[in-house]
């Protein structure tokens, strides 16, 4: 129902994957014109104008809300799965950019975790190539996961998921959560929303990082969004920046004011941060946080975490055909049987990444995201 609270929507969907560390998860929607939002607990569903012109129907996506910034120590299994999910998207999909060599070692991960050891009877040469981990996935990149594969040998898919949270946490774009916005004389800079901080990015480059109990005000007026930053000589600077317009620029504001809450440190660790919060904010707008913060749920006693004897339901992976070099071509319209699901059909034919990227639906939040995340992306549209 349009009356029905945020926080109800998401109360299904957390007991429907039987999450308990449910403060980093969120549900994201996508208005007319692709910007996408955060489902608010706070208001219900008729509040959220932007959901409510797309329907009915109304599409929300799960997702991550607030990365952690080691997602290793996340106390429970499912809460790992689901960050191992996400970031196996967010590599995929070009949000997260790694050297080959590290998409090599990630790639492995994720075989390793979906099939299991490596065995020279089923895992048949290109065995590797059904599977996708990179936008525009090479040949070379697939030899590299199939020899690393092979010294995983022991690796139970909970082990190998936690390994691989160890290597992606590592890579500078992990866990950014990426704004557009414009300094001075209109130059095109990106703001990151991260676990430590705001970085901001120009022409590819990282050119400033503010830590979270150093950012002291966060501001708003129209489509001018201000960061106040206490410096080292306990001087305040502001930086002012340009959204496109004022409803992203709240947007912007709102996110920021969402990850500082979420990960500072407490107020008594930090005095700068306590004198100067009571500013942290923007005239005529009030907007706080109302869940936990990453302090509070490592501390948290009330629940016991790990929960006794969980069990977690994995899902496959999609495939694809088998990577062929002399018969691909020849047998574009052979139909076949999966033999791990048997019933389905697949049409045996040659699908790069790019033409796979191109049938999903151009209009989803997946998509727009993967599209403008990376800064350096040239000539992409505008998240």
């Amino acid at each position: 129902q349009k009356s029905t609270k945020g926080s109800v929507v998401l109360g299904y969907v957390f007991r429907h994957l039987n999450l308990v560390e449910i403060d980093y998860f969120g549900l994201r929607y996508c208005d007319r014109s692709h910007q996408t939002y955060w489902l608010d607990p706070a208001k219900n569903l008729a509040e959220h104008k932007e959901l409510i012109n797309t329907g009915p129907p109304y599409t929300l996506y799960f997702g991550i809300k607030f990365y952690a910034e080691d997602p290793c120590k996340l106390k429970e299994e499912i809460t790992r799965y689901q960050f191992f999910l996400q970031v196996k998207q967010d590599v995929l999909q070009g949000r997260l950019p790694c050297p080959m060599n590290t998409a090599a070692q990630l790639g492995a991960y994720i075989i390793q975790s979906e099939l299991g050891d490596y065995d020279p009877y089923k895992h048949t040469a290109g065995y590797v190539s059904e599977y996708r981990f990179v936008p525009d996935q090479k040949e070379e990149l697939e030899d590299a996961i199939e020899r690393i594969h092979k010294t995983l040998m022991g690796q139970v898919p909970a082990e190998a998921e936690v390994n691989f949270l160890g290597v992606a946490k590592s890579l500078e774009m992990y866990g950014v959560d990426l704004h557009p916005v414009y300094g001075e004389n209109k130059s095109e800079y990106f703001l990151g929303l991260t676990p430590t901080g705001v970085v901001v990015y120009k022409n590819k480059k990282q050119v400033g990082k503010y830590f979270w109990p150093r950012v002291t005000k966060v501001h708003f007026k129209e489509t001018q969004f201000e960061l106040r930053v206490l410096g080292k000589d306990c001087n305040e600077t502001s930086f002012f920046f340009e959204a496109r317009n004022k409803i992203i620029c709240k947007h912007l504001w709102k996110c920021c004011v969402e990850h500082h809450t979420f990960f500072r440190v407490p107020e008594n660790e930090s005095n700068s941060l306590s004198r100067k919060f009571s500013k942290f904010g923007s005239i005529g707008y009030k907007h706080r946080y109302s869940g936990r913060t990453s302090l509070q749920m490592t501390r948290d006693l009330s629940v016991q975490l790990p929960r006794p004897d969980q069990c977690i339901e994995r899902s496959r992976s999609k495939t694809y055909p088998k990577r062929t070099q002399q018969t691909g071509a020849k047998n574009m319209n052979q139909i076949t049987t999966n033999g791990e699901n048997e019933g389905t059909t697949k049409i045996i034919a040659p699908s790069p990444v790019k033409s796979f990227k191109k049938m999903k639906n151009e209009n989803s939040p997946e998509t727009q995201r993967s599209k403008t995340s990376a800064p350096w992306e040239e000539n992409g549209p505008q998240r």
